[in-house]
């Protein structure tokens, strides 16, 4: 795992974001959806994103044509439903075979991240959020993630090869300082250590995997455990906070 990461000021609140009253509104929107300076670089997207709310295959059609004009990379036989949302969009690169269901948004933002890199075959489900904030994402090939999840990065979170992650599962690849006790939490500022989710690896529905865990490959972890720290390769963990109750390669 990488170092945590202190406390970095442009890991910002996003009230801050929208609501800085030193710069315009169409800076501020800028900043917060495109993320790139520029009159054409704002046009352009809003030109693609027009097309997000088209349902039907007219609107898989149009997106698969568009686009790929405002992201990073984008493979081949990239399906993009509808109202899929993207901001910070040069930071996210897309590989081939890779369906990104309606609804998910996935959001890059970040002054001097890499972004989302997602490999080929990726399936991400139905209202899925991946939310970078000065972080990275890497979602690496074949990698299935079903509806209503969230991956938050302010450092680095990997999900491996093969892994399949059900509905409603949270990595949350950041963490709010709360030591003092006269300002609110809010105001505290984050660290941030990383997840790291190695191959062929199941999380169950409405699973938590907390900042700076590691969770090996081929393990399972059950439906609503909530992990913290380190899980074994091949382990099967359950529980708030999760507990190995067995090793896969022994018998059952």
């Amino acid at each position: 795992m990488s170092a945590v990461r202190p406390h970095d000021p442009r890991i910002t609140i996003i009230q801050q974001e929208l609501f800085d009253e030193r710069r315009s509104k169409a800076q501020r929107y800028s900043d917060l959806v495109v993320g790139r300076p520029g009159f054409w670089a704002l046009l352009t997207y809003e030109v693609v994103t027009v097309f997000s709310y088209i349902p039907g295959a007219l609107g898989l059609f149009v997106r698969s044509k568009l686009y790929p004009l405002i992201v990073g990379r984008c493979g081949r036989n990239v399906t993009f439903g509808a109202n899929v949302v993207l901001r910070h969009p040069h930071k996210i690169s897309i590989g081939d075979n890779v369906v990104i269901d309606d609804g998910c948004c996935l959001d890059a933002k970040g002054t001097d991240n890499r972004g989302i890199v997602i490999g080929d075959g990726v399936f991400v489900g139905r209202h899925t959020i991946l939310s970078c904030k000065n972080g990275d994402i890497v979602i690496e090939d074949r990698a299935n993630i079903g509806f209503n999840c969230e991956i938050f990065s302010a450092a680095r979170v990997r999900l491996g090869k093969d892994t399949l992650v059900a509905a409603y599962t949270y990595l949350v690849g950041g963490d709010h300082l709360h030591d003092r006790v006269d300002i609110p939490v809010l105001q505290q500022g984050r660290t941030a250590a990383g997840i790291d989710v190695d191959d062929n690896v199941w999380l169950g529905a409405h699973v938590v995997v907390t900042d700076g865990a590691r969770i090996g490959r081929d393990a399972i972890v059950g439906a609503a455990s909530v992990v913290i720290g380190e899980v074994p390769a091949f382990a099967v963990a359950v529980g708030s906070p999760a507990k190995v109750i067995r090793d896969r390669r022994e018998p059952s």
